[in-house]
């Protein structure tokens, strides 16, 4: 009796033992904690809308020298590459032959100054006698004929005289504006000529002369990126600057930073067929003429402001072949991927202008370790740290199965 009731006793024991091993066994492994992600929260924001191009600059202004009378070239009388003043002299043709054609239409025009003077002198005397009857009203009539004439001869003496001094004037060939000479493209003791309508000849390029004080700078801009624009203005996201406050940055081909800005001045109406692009011109400030025309550069332009939008630092925005999405901490601290439009960046920062709400905790560090749909523990994201735990590098998709690639 005694060992049967020792032995219930050892073999409840031994069954809540066995009880605990099985719940034991049921739990499994502890679970692992939430990854800890930085992330920054966005707001919407106003933000300048700018666009890296490539521009050429050109002269505000370029006059060509040009021969307007035929002879021969005596002399240069500019030093080449200096500045010059509109009108001052640069060339001279040999004057000889228009200094003579000159003297003789100056005769021509005294021979028919003396032939007005005595038919006017006939023409008074018959006046006066016509009507005492010496002489007949036909032969007033013949003589006043004369008169007027002669008069009229006078007139085209004159006329060809002022040719004559044009001509002679246009010996001396000055710069038609004010800005710096080119070289010379005749040598003296050429022949120049000037053009002709009868043999469709081109006055002979002595030089050119361009001004410096501003440039232009040419540049164009993708129809996609005006139709981007455009759609976005007509959704108030982007206020288009007025033309004239529109600005341009310029980078020199070494790398500096141009010290004038420009401003915008003219966009054309029309898409160039052969590019798809359109055409713009800024002007440019060049007080030092340290700028040449011909020069390629890279612009900055600022062509208004977007509003409503969100930076986002470059880290966090992915692409895979849905498009461009970041990854978000919701309220619940579960992950989401929120897809995005993002065409422009801002210093380090993507911007977007579609997929964001205000608020919203975008995961900037530690990409990899997050999962949509999972938890995680989210933490604010400073500028200057690091990438722990293998923070996904710019472009490069979570460890969550959805390939990186572009859009």
């Amino acid at each position: 009796m005694k060992s049967s009731s020792l032995r219930t006793p050892l073999l409840c024991l031994g069954l809540l033992s066995l009880a605990a091993c099985g719940k034991g066994k049921e739990q499994g492994p502890p679970q692992m904690p939430p990854p800890e992600v930085g992330v920054v929260k966005v707001q919407p924001q106003t933000e300048p809308l700018r666009k890296s191009l490539v521009g050429r600059l050109s002269p505000y202004r370029s006059g060509d020298v040009r021969a307007r009378v035929s002879g021969l070239l005596l002399k240069r009388v500019y030093v080449e590459g200096s500045d010059v003043k509109q009108g001052q002299l640069m060339f001279e043709i040999d004057p000889a032959p228009y200094q003579a054609a000159l003297n003789a239409d100056l005769a021509n025009l005294a021979a028919a100054k003396a032939t007005y003077a005595n038919a006017h002198v006939q023409a008074e005397r018959d006046r006066a006698l016509v009507p005492k009857g010496f002489v007949s009203k036909a032969q007033l009539d013949a003589d006043e004929a004369t008169e007027r004439s002669s008069a009229a001869a006078v007139l085209q003496a004159e006329a060809v005289v002022q040719t004559a001094r044009v001509n002679l004037s246009y010996t001396k060939i000055t710069a038609p504006i004010d800005g710096r000479s080119g070289q010379q493209q005749v040598t003296e003791g050429a022949i120049v000529g000037s053009s002709t309508a009868d043999t469709g000849a081109n006055a002979t390029l002595l030089t050119t002369v361009d001004q410096l004080d501003p440039l232009y700078v040419n540049f164009t801009m993708s129809v996609a990126d005006l139709d981007r624009l455009r759609r976005a203005q007509n959704t108030g996201k982007v206020t288009l600057s007025e033309q004239n406050k529109a600005t341009v940055a310029v980078t020199l081909p070494d790398g500096s930073v141009y010290d004038q800005q420009g401003t915008l001045d003219f966009s054309d109406t029309t898409v160039n067929p052969s590019t798809g692009a359109v055409n713009l011109r800024a002007q440019l400030p060049n007080p030092n003429r340290t700028l040449l025309p011909g020069q390629y550069v890279t612009i900055d332009a600022n062509l208004g402001e977007q509003h409503n939008v969100f930076l986002v630092p470059q880290a966090a925005l992915l692409r895979d072949t849905v498009g461009a999405y970041t990854m978000v901490v919701g309220e619940d601290g579960k992950v989401v991927r929120k897809n995005v439009t993002a065409n422009d960046t801002s210093g380090n920062n993507w911007i977007v202008t579609n997929g964001l709400q205000a608020g919203d905790q975008v995961v900037v560090s530690g990409l990899q370790r997050v999962k949509e749909g999972a938890p995680a523990k989210a933490a604010p994201w400073q500028p200057d740290q690091g990438a722990p735990g293998g923070a996904a590098k710019p472009g490069q998709a979570p460890a969550s199965g959805k390939p990186a690639g572009g859009q």
